[in-house]
């Protein structure tokens, strides 16, 4: 979702409550990282490990939602719209949001 939806209407306050609302609303909407996808339990080697991360377009960045252990995690190869290649310095299980 990119933009709030409005409808058309009538009554003249809610047409300008939607449009207030858009104001607001619309550029939060429209922040890469609503656009996402949590990859939950994810197995992280020690060394790096190939994530198909589902996107079906090129992923724009991600972030370790919850990790079951002490790691350092890196993106270690460039970014496509397939896969995301992750290197970890712990064998670990990680949820992922990516987007």
């Amino acid at each position: 979702m990119n933009n709030l939806p409005s409808f058309n209407t009538k009554i003249q306050e809610l047409a300008l409550m939607q449009s207030a609302w858009a104001t607001a609303l619309n550029p939060l909407l429209r922040q890469a990282i609503n656009n996402g996808i949590l990859l939950e339990g994810v197995p992280l080697v020690n060394g790096s490990t190939v994530v198909n991360h589902l996107l079906d377009r090129k992923l724009k960045g991600f972030i370790i939602a919850d990790i079951n252990g002490a790691a350092t995690i890196y993106r270690s190869a460039p970014k496509n719209d397939k896969t995301l290649t992750l290197t970890s310095n712990a064998a670990v299980v990680a949820d992922i949001w990516v987007f």
